[in-house]
């Protein structure tokens, strides 16, 4: 047994892959979910068309890739703990909040570039996404290779930030962003923060992390995340604000332009390399309800710490992070 249906994600880019028409039971195959793992380590995200659209086959392909982990905010609603353990649920209402004007239009979960979990000392492995409720308008989801952003960094730029170190904090509200807004971008209603969450923002020590990592291929990855960025370590003047501001907006310019951005069906599912990659959330009709289910696979890739060994904030247990 062997996958048939594999195919380029799109034409140009030098990542990713389709693979179409997986059954539940060959995800579940020991040969093909090898295969299915060494694809991922190859092309760094996997878009799979045409399964079955349903939690039991997100765990399958998601346990191919790796162990599941539980996401570390704890405020996400979860599907099912006892069935379906590890599945979050992220649900977008209109009377949600966290809406932005971007070019003059008003969008609901709107998502700058980043990389998951950049706020903890471990980086999860992946994640596998796939669209429950689907929204007409926006919605969709992008995707930047950190290796593909490297190569076309500008080198003198590169050269400032190769050997640096970003600190980020868990801060997810719009008017928390200091690094790479979009021009003219307008606040309208911010995110709800429940009281447990705010304690455990509040309770994490800053999380460092390389901006430059070299993977076990050898090949360059530039990870950067505007998303939660705080500043670069041991620079954090106006100098070290400016150039983080700049490293910030090439990366927002260079990801628009050489990334993948996922239109949903429901029969979709994919997976990505959260170590390798960015990805942002276009934004939808606030009047418009989306939900998306995810699960989180574990991993590190042993390169992130707390700052000061987490003195002056409390690291969380096991079961938060």
């Amino acid at each position: 047994m062997a996958l048939q249906d594999i195919r380029p994600l799109q034409d140009g880019l030098p990542f990713g892959i389709r693979i179409g028409g997986l059954t539940f039971e060959q995800a579940n195959a020991p040969e093909i979910r090898q295969e299915l793992a060494d694809l991922f380590e190859q092309h760094g995200m996997i878009v799979f068309e045409d399964v079955e659209p349903s939690d039991r086959m997100q765990l399958a392909l998601s346990n191919a890739i790796g162990p599941l982990k539980e996401h570390p905010v704890k405020s996400l609603s979860r599907v099912d703990g006892d069935t379906m353990p590890g599945v979050i649920k992220i649900a977008v209402t209109p009377d949600y909040g966290g809406i932005v004007e971007l070019n003059g239009k008003a969008v609901s979960h709107w998502l700058p570039w980043h990389f998951d979990h950049c706020y903890n000392n471990e980086l999860n492995r992946a994640a596998v996404l796939r669209a429950i409720d689907i929204v007409e308008d926006g919605g969709i989801t992008g995707f930047a290779d950190g290796i593909a952003l490297y190569n076309a960094f500008p080198k003198a730029l590169l050269a400032k930030i190769e050997t640096r170190e970003i600190a980020y904090t868990l801060s997810t509200n719009y008017d928390e962003m200091i690094f790479g807004k979009p021009a003219g971008m307008k606040i309208v209603r911010l995110k709800p923060m429940d009281e447990e969450f705010k304690k455990q923002a509040a309770a994490m020590p800053r999380a460092i992390h390389p901006a430059v990592w070299t993977c076990s291929t050898g090949e360059r990855v530039l990870h950067v995340s505007p998303y939660m960025a705080q500043g670069i370590l041991g620079a954090e003047d106006p100098e070290g604000a400016a150039l983080m501001e700049e490293v910030c907006q090439t990366v927002n310019q260079l990801a628009d332009a050489s990334s993948y951005h996922h239109k949903w069906k429901p029969t979709d599912m994919l997976v990505w390399d959260n170590w390798r990659m960015l990805h942002s959330v276009s934004g939808s009709n606030p009047e418009e309800c989306r939900t998306m289910h995810r699960t989180t696979i574990k991993g590190d890739y042993g390169l992130g710490r707390f700052e000061n060994d987490g003195i002056g904030g409390k690291i969380l247990s096991e079961t938060m992070v």
